[in-house]
C-alpha cells in the first residue's frame, strides 16, 4: 500500500478528565490509544502536533454563545441551577454530566479536529488523525449522547472553506444525528451513517431520512440491526460508498471511526471485528482523496484502544508490517488475557441475514443514490487565512493579549446586559434551528410513530444512551418560574389575561417599558414604582411587568421620535 503523509494529533491532557466513575465514556481511552500507537514505534512514521486549544468564539461557529458560554461556567456544584433544574443544555445530567474541566475537555476535542481540518486544506498532509474527536451527537444548543461540542461540524465547517464538496461517513453503531442535523439543508455536504435503528439511541436515522430542500438526497442512512458481522457490512458498505463517489464526488472526507460498532462492546450490539471495522478506513484511503479520521464511540477500552491503533497503521499503510502480539507499554496488563492487537466476534446472530433485510437496505439506498443529479456545482473563491476580527485584533485565541480601556468598558457593558437577560432568558420554541436540535424531525417507521410524536410533543422526551429508553425532562419555561418564584400577577398582559409561560419567558434582547397604543397611536410608558419581593425594578421591567391596574395612577405619557418609537 502506497504511503501518505499523515498527522497525528494528541494532547498529553486528554486523558486526565474523567466523566466520572461509573460513566461509561472514558476519556482515559485515547491515552490507551496513543501508548500503544508509541509502543509500535509509529510516531515515527507521522507528523506528531499538539493543536491549539479552541476558544469560545471558534466554537460558536457552530453552537449558540449561550451554550458556549454555559459549558465555560457550569460545575458539579452549579449544574442544577445553570440548566435551570436539568430542563436546558444538559438535559440529561446522566448522560451529560457536568464533569470538573467539561471546557477545557471540549475545547481539546475541537480543537484537535479543526487543526486537521486546516493541516488538510493547506495541503500539508494527505491523512490527518485526531481520536480524541468524533463527538457526532452534540446539538446546537444542547449537549447528548457523552458529547458536547460537535468538533465534526467544526471540522467540516474549516474545510468547506477549501474544498467544494465534503463527504462525511460514520461507522459508529449510533446514528450521526447531530452532523446530519446540520448539514440537512445543504448539498455541499453529504453525511452517510451506517448504525443500529429500531428502539435504540438516538432513535433518527431511517432510510426515508434523506434532506430537506436543497439538501434533499444528500443525507444517506443506512439503518442496520443486530449481529451483523464483517462480511454482511463490508457488502452493504463498500457498494454504497462506491455509489457516492461516483455521483457526489467529495474533494474531501471524514471518516468518523466509532469504535462501539466492534463485537464485545458495551453499548454497541454489532459483531464487528477489529479487521472489519479497519476495512472501511483501508477502503476509503484506497481512493486517494484528502482524509480526516476522527474517533468516536467506544466504551470496551482495550477493544478501543486496539482498533484505533491498528486504524493508524491503517492511515500509514504499515497494517501487514505490525506485530499481532502487543508490545509492552505502560498499560500492557489492561489487554489481558490474549495480549494481542485483535477484536475477535463473538456467537451473535446475524439479524440482518436472517430476515433479508440487508438486501432490502442496499437496494433502496442504492437506489435513492441513483437518482441524484450530478455532483452539485460550487462556485470557490479565495478564503483568507484568518477571519476579520483576527485581522483587526479584535479577536485573540489566547488569553496574552491585553484589552484597551474602551474594549474593557464595552466587555464589561456586555457582560452586565448579558446576565441581566440571562436570568430570565429560555429557549424559543418557534425557532427553526431550535426545532432541528430539539424535536425528532425524522420520518419515523410505523413502529417508531408513538415514540416520534412523544418526542415532537413540546420536545420534552428525550433518549438515554445508555438505557435506550425515553425520559421526561422538566418544561424550561416551568422550571424558570419556579426557580424565580414570580409572583403571579407578573406575568399578566395588559389586557388582564394569563400569558403563556413559553411566550413570557421568550429571550428579548431590547426590552423596553414602553407600549403602543393602536388606538391612540402613541407610545406610552408605565411607572413602575415598586417590585414585588425578591426582585428588583430592572427584573420587572424585563419580564413587561406593571404594577396593579387599581392601585396605580395615571399613566404618564411620553412623547417620542420615530427612531425611539421603533427602539422601544
Amino acid at each position: 500500500m502506497s504511503k501518505r503523509r499523515v498527522t497525528y494529533y494528541y494532547d498529553p491532557d486528554v486523558g486526565s478528565y474523567t466523566y466520572g466513575f461509573s460513566h461509561m465514556m472514558k476519556p482515559q481511552r485515547m491515552r490507551l490509544t496513543h501508548e500503544l500507537v508509541s509502543a509500535y514505534n509509529m510516531l515515527d512514521k507521522m507528523h506528531v502536533l499538539r493543536a491549539n486549544r479552541a476558544s469560545a468564539e471558534t466554537m460558536t461557529r457552530f453552537h449558540t454563545d449561550e451554550y458556549v458560554q454555559f459549558l465555560s461556567r457550569v460545575t458539579p456544584e452549579t449544574q442544577e441551577e445553570l440548566t435551570f433544574n436539568g430542563s436546558r443544555y444538559l438535559v440529561l445530567g446522566d448522560d451529560n454530566p457536568a464533569f470538573e474541566g467539561v471546557y477545557e475537555f471540549c475545547s481539546i476535542s475541537a480543537g484537535g479536529s479543526i487543526a486537521a481540518a486546516q493541516r488538510l486544506s493547506c495541503g500539508a498532509a494527505d491523512i490527518t488523525i485526531n481520536w480524541a474527536g468524533g463527538l457526532h451527537h452534540a446539538k446546537k444548543r444542547e449537549a447528548s449522547g457523552f458529547c458536547y461540542i460537535n468538533d465534526i461540524v467544526l471540522c467540516i465547517l474549516e474545510l468547506l472553506r477549501s474544498f467544494p464538496r465534503v463527504l462525511y461517513i460514520d461507522i459508529d453503531c449510533h446514528h450521526g444525528d447531530g452532523v446530519e442535523e446540520a448539514f440537512l439543508t445543504t448539498d455541499r455536504v453529504m453525511t452517510c451513517s451506517f448504525h443500529k435503528f429500531g428502539e435504540y439511541f438516538p432513535g433518527t436515522g431511517s432510510l426515508e431520512d434523506r434532506g430537506r430542500g436543497k439538501g434533499r438526497g444528500y443525507a444517506v442512512n443506512v439503518p442496520l440491526k443486530d449481529g451483523i458481522t464483517d462480511e454482511s457490512f463490508k457488502s452493504v458498505f463498500e457498494p454504497v460508498i462506491e455509489k457516492i463517489l461516483e455521483v457526489f464526488q467529495p474533494s474531501a472526507i471524514v471518516l468518523q471511526c466509532g469504535a462501539d460498532s466492534l463485537a464485545g462492546d458495551r453499548l454497541g450490539c454489532f459483531n464487528i471485528t477489529m479487521k472489519g471495522h479497519a476495512n472501511c478506513l483501508q477502503y476509503v484511503r484506497a481512493c486517494n482523496i484528502p482524509l480526516v479520521l476522527l474517533g468516536g464511540g467506544g466504551y470496551t477500552v482495550k477493544n478501543v484502544a486496539r482498533a484505533w491503533t491498528y486504524e493508524t497503521a491503517c492511515a500509514l499503510g504499515i497494517e501487514n508490517e505490525i506485530d499481532p502480539n502487543l508490545p509492552w507499554n505502560e498499560y500492557f496488563e489492561w489487554f489481558g488475557p490474549r495480549y494481542r492487537l485483535e477484536v475477535v466476534a463473538n456467537n451473535m446472530d446475524d439479524v440482518n441475514i436472517r430476515d433479508g433485510s440487508l438486501e432490502k437496505v442496499r437496494e433502496t439506498v442504492l437506489k435513492n443514490l441513483s437518482e441524484l443529479q450530478p455532483a452539485p456545482s460550487v462556485g470557490m473563491h479565495d478564503v483568507p487565512d484568518e477571519s476579520l476580527g483576527q485581522h483587526l485584533g479584535f479577536s485573540k485565541d489566547d488569553d496574552d493579549g491585553q484589552m484597551d480601556e474602551l474594549d474593557e468598558r464595552l466587555a464589561q457593558h456586555t457582560r452586565f446586559v448579558y446576565n441581566l437577560q440571562e436570568s430570565l432568558a429560555t429557549e424559543d420554541e418557534s425557532d427553526d434551528d431550535a426545532s432541528l436540535s430539539d424535536d425528532s424531525y425524522s420520518s419515523r417507521r410505523r413502529d417508531s410513530r408513538v415514540s416520534r410524536r412523544r418526542t415532537r410533543a413540546g420536545g420534552r422526551k428525550r433518549m438515554s444512551i445508555v438505557t435506550n429508553h425515553y425520559h421526561d425532562v422538566p418544561r424550561a419555561d416551568d422550571a424558570l418560574l419556579d426557580l424565580c418564584n414570580l409572583p403571579p400577577h407578573i406575568d399578566e398582559h395588559h389586557n388582564g389575561k394569563r400569558a403563556s409561560a413559553a411566550a413570557a419567558s421568550r429571550r428579548r434582547f431590547f426590552q423596553s417599558a414602553a407600549r403602543w397604543d393602536s388606538r391612540l397611536e402613541r407610545v406610552f410608558v408605565d411607572r413602575v414604582e415598586l417590585a414585588p419581593p425578591g426582585l428588583s425594578v430592572g427584573d420587572v421591567m424585563l419580564m413587561g411587568g406593571r404594577r396593579d391596574r387599581e392601585s396605580e395612577g395615571p399613566e404618564e405619557e411620553v412623547e417620542m421620535d420615530d427612531d425611539e418609537m421603533e427602539e422601544g
